[in-house]
């Protein structure tokens, strides 16, 4: 799933489009179906911006359209009328540019989505103590790496971002959030926000256990294990070395190859 370092990089590519009138075509029978091409088609798109996992475009009139991109979804920039095969769900045609919206997402013509969510992670400087207070506020039995992918505590971590921060800041997925400390919590947004602050600025994304399940941690060479985590059951990568805490699998052979990304 794109997280918001995807996202942030999205909002500046189509900022080529802001200050114009666009043409707006939507060719997926399912994007199509919402309505969002006709109100938003012959509109001046104001403004874009990245909030967490979403992309929130504004045009004249006060009409704001959110994009989620789900698992799948990507928007790119390219010359108006470029060639392309299959059918993009969304189409933004500028004078000389325009943005297309690729694969299967959320498309809304509010921002309700958005108010739910915690402080964006990339937010400039990032607020890492209203972040800290949100955590603080939840229930402290909840694990720590399940409750980092909780937007409603802070936006735009996923899991790559999550496994990757853990491990660098040496804290355990599987700890309780209420056994975790002040100092372990910040320690963990602040290495997530520098992190996808380089992908962001970069696009290189720098990463280090994320499936990686059975090869040598590259700090201490301990195999990295992994396993499926929350109700959602997104898989978890660490080092039982580097992050010690409670082993929720106590054969090891068992808990290396986990159950998907």
């Amino acid at each position: 799933m794109p997280e918001g370092d995807a996202l942030h990089r999205a909002a500046r590519r189509l900022q080529v489009l802001v200050g114009e009138t666009v043409e707006v075509d939507a060719p997926h029978p399912r994007a199509a179906a919402t309505g969002v091409a006709e109100q938003i088609d012959g509109r001046r798109l104001e403004a874009v911006e990245a909030v967490g996992k979403n992309l929130v475009l504004h045009f004249e009139g006060g009409v704001v359209l959110r994009s989620h991109l789900r698992m799948r979804g990507r928007w790119t920039v390219r010359e108006r009328g470029a060639a392309s095969r299959g059918r993009p769900w969304l189409v933004l045609r500028g004078g000389a540019r325009e943005a297309v919206l690729w694969g299967g997402s959320v498309l809304e013509l509010n921002a309700r989505g958005i108010r739910r969510l915690g402080p964006d992670i990339l937010a400039d400087p990032p607020d890492l103590d209203r972040i800290v207070a949100r955590f603080r506020r939840a229930d402290g039995r909840r694990e720590f790496g399940e409750a980092l992918l909780d937007q409603r505590l802070v936006a735009g971590i996923g899991n790559v971002w999550k496994a990757e921060s853990l491990w660098r800041a040496g804290v355990s997925p599987w700890r309780q959030l209420g056994e975790v400390s002040d100092e372990e919590l910040r320690g963990v947004l602040a290495e997530a926000a520098a992190t996808m602050r380089r992908s962001l600025d970069t696009g290189r994304e720098e990463r280090s256990i994320y499936r990686a399940a059975g090869r040598p941690c590259p700090r201490c060479q301990t195999p990295i294990r992994s396993r499926g985590q929350g109700d959602a059951n997104r898989t978890a990568y660490w080092c039982p070395r580097c992050q010690p805490g409670p082993d929720p699998d106590p054969d090891p052979d068992r808990g290396v190859n986990g159950s998907g990304a």
